[in-house]
């Protein structure tokens, strides 16, 4: 390859995180839904557009996507599957005027998470080779212990309270039901979206997005609404207080269950870094948001980056999969080339989340937190509309619902992911048509 060709290529990288960076701004918009409109115009164009271009090109949007989406989900409140877990203490954060310290430890946590994939880059063919050899066969039931564990490991939140045992049992398990039955149905709409969708033909590489805002963003948002809690004043802090050990231990955290999420499939960042951080037995607020950075981001850039392995090609994700409709790296040089992208926008990327945090503190500063939720969920319906139609609407509706019963029965939001697990681990198992039978659905 020509140096002046890999530099036209890494700038075509930068110029996705370039557009990344927008897009992350906006409220619950996923890079997936962008991604595959320009795989479908890149399918109609016909070859005008050189494959490898595109294909770094997504690569920039996705490091770009993977550290700037933390802006959305803690100073707007409207986080995707694998951002969830940040919004807990980064709220918390928020509303002790620490918002932008939170913004930036994810960040950091992320920067670590690309060390850490840059690290692994030259044992990944063989390493991955070998685990997907064993794997395998087994996936299924893999993924039926992780889903097994997150239902187990959702304690009472309460217990302790009330005038009869019989009041104290019911405080106790009432969050416990409510995670049982958020997971039951979602997974039971997953079931209806895979085998009886509402979104056209057209726009089916869209199939979840209405699941997804209905579940995670719009009752973040409503609850905003509903409560008119008023943001305070945010600090923009001038350092950080974090140590190179903490950070060593978050990253370490967070990109054991990163990578976890980007081999398996069905299994999103927030999953991951959720299970490694009980494995890792996390307490600081500021391990945690490190850690989630560094899980997110090795989540969406180490599944992307394992389809550029040589050998390998394995298509893990949104991105890897909709890239492969239109491209297949072949030579070493790409893998080499896609590393060096990966450093370069992760060093851009990093440097416009302290530009665009403070512009976010500057918006929530002065603009009235009630309104800025309700526009952000006018953002979400239209985009809700605008890629899937009035079925979309009404997917998302039914989704919404769903997904208020975490926050009204104070359960995980995660049992939400059983629109993604149910399904794909039933027909992974072979069961997924017998199961839709049942549901009426074929």
């Amino acid at each position: 390859m020509m140096a002046i060709e890999a530099l036209n290529l890494l700038l075509c990288a930068l110029g996705g995180t370039l557009m990344s960076s927008v897009i992350s701004c906006i409220p619950a918009l996923h890079i997936y839904n962008v991604a595959g409109l320009l795989i479908v115009i890149s399918l109609r164009m016909q070859g005008l557009v050189p494959d490898e271009a595109l294909a770094m090109w997504m690569l920039g949007m996705v490091v770009g996507y993977a550290i700037l989406n933390t802006i959305p989900s803690i100073f707007l409140a409207a986080p995707d599957e694998s951002a969830i877990w940040i919004v807990l203490p980064g709220q918390k954060y928020l509303m002790q005027r620490r918002g932008f310290e939170a913004s930036i430890l994810t960040g950091v946590g992320g920067l670590g998470g690309i060390a850490f994939l840059l690290l692994l880059s030259p044992f990944a063919g063989g390493v991955f080779s070998t685990i997907r050899t064993i794997v395998a066969p087994h996936l299924h039931w893999i993924l039926m212990l992780v889903i097994v564990y997150m239902l187990l490991s959702e304690w009472p939140k309460g217990g302790d309270r009330g005038p009869t045992s019989l009041a104290r049992l019911w405080d106790g398990w009432r969050s416990l039901l409510a995670g049982l039955l958020t997971f039951l149905l979602s997974g039971i709409l997953g079931m209806i979206i895979m085998y009886r969708s509402l979104v056209p033909t057209e726009m089916s590489f869209q199939n979840l997005l209405p699941a997804f805002m209905g579940l995670f963003a719009i009752p973040w948002v409503l609850t905003n609404i509903i409560s008119g809690e008023e943001v305070p004043p945010q600090h923009v802090a001038t350092s950080l207080d974090v140590t190179p050990s903490l950070i060593a231990r978050g990253t370490a955290a967070g990109a054991l269950g990163g990578i976890f999420a980007a081999f398996f499939p069905v299994v999103t960042g927030g999953i991951g870094g959720f299970i490694a951080g009980h494995a890792t037995a996390q307490r600081d607020d500021r391990l945690f948001l490190i850690s989630q950075g560094a899980s997110k981001v090795v989540y969406y850039v180490g599944a992307l980056l394992l389809f550029f392995v040589p050998g390998l090609h394995l298509t893990r994700g949104g991105m890897a999969w909709m890239l492969s409709l239109v491209y297949i790296p072949q030579t070493p040089e790409v893998y080499a080339l896609a590393l060096a992208g990966i450093a370069v926008c992760a060093a851009l990327a990093f440097l416009l989340l302290i530009l665009f945090s403070r512009a976010a503190i500057a918006l929530v500063n002065r603009v009235n937190y009630r309104l800025i939720s309700g526009v952000t969920l006018a953002v979400l319906v239209g985009i809700v509309f605008l890629f899937t139609g009035p079925g979309g609407l009404l997917i998302a509706t039914v989704a919404t619902g769903i997904g208020l019963i975490p926050v009204l029965w104070h359960s995980r939001r995660m049992n939400c992911m059983g629109v993604l697990l149910v399904p794909i681990v039933l027909n992974m198992a072979g069961w997924g048509p017998t199961v839709a039978r049942w549901l009426g659905l074929v």
